[in-house]
């Protein structure tokens, strides 16, 4: 199953949906290669594989509502994830506290950049409430960056993960966090309130980190993760490719990840948000993402989630749990070689 979180009340709230995984990903062994360079334009044509169904359905509208009617935030819009159509399709949203304006200007985000609204300190029982009316099993909860404050907005996110908790005792939850400047105590109020993951996204590899995440900083990122990892908690990072990389540096970023204490990396496609963000440079075929996802388990990560439509939170409520993406992935070697 897919569960993500998404807010609402009594009237009109549309119950959790079980489908099947593959229900939420088609199969990558049979798409073409494209790479193909319009004519009358800069940028490079989207190939087939990253096509996606618009919004529509009664499930979709009734999150759409539900959204708005109770002002919550999610970084299914604010991000301009591919698969918003599908999740919201299903009944599904990831949450963004904290607001939806950001203090920081990453060049691949489409999140605004400006000066944030005060804190919501209701906020983190206004989700909580909404993980419980959806009844959902696993929930995603992200935030944007608020440099602007003192601890970060961590009280708040320590707030919002114990408000959940309290109301949702079955639920398990993924927080994915900012890199708080690298503020131990302020990663620790994470790790104090005791979400299943917390995921922190490196992004690129090291040689871009200073163009496309302007204000963050690579080994900062990774101390972030050796903190979490120390503190007991199931880590998480996610990279986007297209960007410039090259295949050798991705592979050094996986295995600085691991290094730090990463159980878990999902690997996408970048996609340009508007045209003042960075361009594509390349659409990475299917079958280079499953080449990443086998080097990331022959080097020992726990859990590679790897595909051109891949986003942070695909297929979470899978990696709450040790040992489950490798032994699969061990398995499927066995079959193949039997």
């Amino acid at each position: 199953m897919l569960f993500f979180l998404a807010g609402g009340n009594d009237a009109g709230t549309p119950q959790p949906v079980n489908l099947p995984v593959s229900t939420y990903f088609c199969s990558m062994t049979e798409l073409p290669v494209v790479n193909i360079v319009d004519e009358k334009a800069t940028r490079i044509k989207k190939p087939d594989w990253l096509r996606v169904k618009l919004p529509i359905g009664e499930s979709y509208k009734n999150v759409r509502n539900l959204v708005d009617t109770h002002k919550l935030h999610t970084i299914c819009e604010s991000g301009n994830c591919p698969n918003m159509g599908e999740c919201w399709g299903a009944g599904t949203a990831t949450f963004m506290i904290l607001g939806n304006v950001c203090t920081r200007s990453c060049g691949f985000c489409a999140v605004a950049t400006g000066r944030p609204e005060p804190l919501d300190w209701d906020e983190p029982q206004r989700v909580a409430e909404a993980i419980y009316l959806m009844k959902v099993k696993h929930a995603v909860i992200t935030s944007v960056d608020r440099d602007e404050l003192k601890d970060g907005g961590s009280i708040i996110w320590q707030n919002t993960i114990r408000a959940v908790k309290t109301l949702n005792a079955g639920t398990t939850l993924e927080t994915l966090i900012p890199d708080f400047k690298g503020k131990k105590e302020d990663i620790e109020r994470i790790i104090e309130a005791g979400p299943e993951v917390v995921s922190h996204n490196i992004e690129t590899v090291e040689r871009l980190t200073r163009q496309v995440r302007i204000q963050a900083k690579y080994w900062r990122s990774m101390e972030v993760i050796r903190i979490l990892k120390e503190g007991g908690r199931r880590t998480k990072s996610g990279i986007m490719l297209g960007l410039g990389e090259k295949k050798e540096e991705v592979v050094q970023t996986m295995k600085d990840l691991r290094d730090n204490g990463c159980d878990v990396v999902t690997i996408g496609q970048y996609l340009q948000p508007t045209h003042k963000h960075l361009p594509v440079l390349r659409f990475v075929h299917p079958d280079e993402f499953a080449e990443y996802r086998e080097i990331g388990y022959s080097i020992g990560l726990d859990y590679v989630e790897s595909g051109p439509l891949v986003r942070s939170s695909y297929h979470s409520e899978r990696h709450v749990f040790p040992g489950l993406g490798k032994s699969e992935w061990e398995m499927s070697k066995t079959n193949a070689t039997g």
